[in-house]
Formats: C-alpha cells, sequence, structure tokens
C-alpha cells in the first residue's frame, strides 16, 4: 500500500526544495492537485504546518479540498506531509532529495496508505487502479519539475 517514483533532476538540492516544499505552487506540476494554500498562520514548510490542497481526482473529478499537515521538513533534504481532517491519516506524501554522484539531485515522491482494515480492502479491489494512476501522478509531477529546472 506504499510506492515510489525516483527521477533525477540536473539542478541543486537547494533548487528542488523550492519546488517540492511550496505547496502553493503544486498546481504547476501535478495532474490532480491543482491549487493549494497554507492554512491558519502558516506560510511556508515547518512541522506541524497545515495546508489543503484542492484536488480534481484522476483529472476528471470528483474535486474537493484536502487538508494536510507537514511531518517533516528538513531543507534540501526531505518534505513529507499527510492528507486528513482534524489528526486522521489518509495518506502520507514525502519527498526525498539526495544529491547526485556527478552532479543534480536524485528526488524520490512517494506515498502510503495507512495500514488499516479499510485499506486493505480498497487496496485489495481497487489499488491495481489507484497505484497505478499515483504511480503516473509521481513521475507526471517530477518530471514537470524537472523539466522547469533544466530549461535554459
Amino acid at each position: 500500500m506504499h510506492d515510489s517514483v525516483t527521477v533525477h533532476i540536473d539542478a541543486d538540492p537547494e533548487q528542488v526544495w523550492d519546488l517540492v516544499s511550496d505547496v502553493t505552487q503544486i498546481g504547476r506540476y501535478s495532474p490532480e492537485t491543482f491549487e493549494a494554500e497554507w492554512l491558519g498562520d502558516a506560510t511556508g514548510p515547518a512541522v506541524g504546518a497545515r495546508f489543503r490542497g484542492h484536488v480534481k481526482r484522476n483529472g476528471r473529478g470528483p474535486t474537493y479540498w484536502a487538508e494536510c499537515t507537514v511531518t517533516e521538513c528538513v531543507p534540501n533534504e526531505t518534505f513529507a506531509f499527510t492528507v486528513g481532517p482534524d489528526g486522521r491519516v489518509l495518506n502520507s506524501w514525502r519527498y526525498d532529495l539526495a544529491a547526485a554522484e556527478g552532479g543534480g539531485t536524485d528526488v524520490t515522491e512517494s506515498f502510503r496508505l495507512p495500514d488499516t482494515v479499510p485499506t486493505r480492502v480498497y487496496w485489495f479491489l481497487l489499488g491495481w487502479a489507484r497505484g497505478r494512476t499515483n504511480r503516473e501522478g509521481m513521475r507526471t509531477t517530477l518530471e514537470r519539475m524537472k523539466a522547469e529546472l533544466e530549461r535554459d
């Protein structure tokens, strides 16, 4: 009930970090989340900061707002958050950045669903389709970031 995609980007980790940790820009890259905004007093990435993303599921719908909470925030290394209201975790997402030997950054985007009975049933019945959609979406997101950062 998890998966990941890694893409090499010919850019420094600092440049990649600026993209993955600025949730207000995710609409430029994600095929499903077309906008996001910080909530409350949050103005940028920090553990405990909350934001919400406006999602168009599978690029077709339904369309809804998803509340998120930043769970890990190590500049130039890791940006992770959970999706779910009031501390209820429906999904966890993360970006891990690693300076690559020879230059550039290897960026891994991943998701993990909680290990609960309802989630196991869902994954058994529909997981193959949602897993494929998530994999394709992660690859699209990272490839769009790569294209922007490598543009000259």
